[in-house]
């Protein structure tokens, strides 16, 4: 079996150290790719090859893993070229998964929920003939949601909305318990219910949407454009919250 990549980020280092099998080839291309990138291609003991046209020609299994804003031209323009599954792991919104069912065949879509480097991510996927990708069950933990592509996203979204806007109340409430300067204690009171490792989770979840409040912001946006007909009172708050 050949399983391709278009692009070669985080996403596809790691799937390729996690799929360790002798009867898999890994394919990619070096087309338009910085030399970090090509670099760790070589580490990665990929087959590269000089066309992403070929990649997509010859793969059993299509995978794009760019970047969200390169998601939907990648599948215009190599989609047509794949003959068995393209499966899209970015980060992109239900409505661009559509979109790009509309240019391929066999379209598998991917949420990755924990971190890709994580000893053991899980795989969300929504689409027809799923059933082909069991042997993925070897070497990580896929879920199967339907045969409905944009479901495995619109989880994904759903998982946004709940975590982000959880972050900001944390941060607010954190804020507040540190101008008491009942801060230790805050965390001491909900370590009873929410378990001992909670403080170490919730800093941790403070300090990354801190340093990535725009982006996390951005998504929030995201989230509310696509849910537009829903109740979002909550989320809206949180996105003012980051955005401020």
């Amino acid at each position: 079996m050949k399983i391709g990549f278009i692009g070669f980020g985080k996403v596809a280092r790691n799937l390729v150290r996690l799929i360790n099998s002798e009867n898999i080839t890994f394919l990619t291309s070096a087309q338009n790719r910085s030399e970090n990138t090509i670099k760790n291609m070589e580490e990665s003991d990929v087959e590269i090859l000089d066309t992403f046209k070929e990649v997509a020609t010859l793969s059993d299994i299509l995978i794009s893993a760019n970047s969200p804003n390169q998601a939907l031209d990648v599948a215009v323009k190599y989609g047509k070229y794949s003959k068995g599954i393209y499966m899209d792991l970015n980060n992109i919104s239900p409505k661009e998964t559509l979109e790009i069912n509309k240019h391929v065949n066999n379209f598998v879509d991917g949420a990755i929920i924990g971190k890709i480097d994580s000893v053991n991510p899980i795989l969300y996927l929504s689409g027809k003939n799923l059933e082909s990708l069991d042997f993925l069950n070897d070497f990580l933990e896929i879920r199967k949601i339907s045969e409905n592509p944009g479901d495995a996203s619109k989880l994904k979204l759903l998982r946004s909305m709940y975590t982000k806007s959880l972050s900001a109340v944390l941060i607010e409430s954190s804020e507040v318990a540190k101008n008491l300067n009942l801060e230790e204690k805050f965390f001491d009171i909900l370590s009873l219910t929410e378990g001992e490792d909670f403080k170490k989770s919730a800093l941790s979840r403070i300090n990354n949407t801190k340093n990535s409040k725009k982006r996390k912001a951005e998504e929030l946006e995201q989230i509310i454009d696509y849910f537009e007909n829903q109740d979002l009172t909550m989320v809206k708050a949180s996105f003012k919250k980051l955005n401020r």
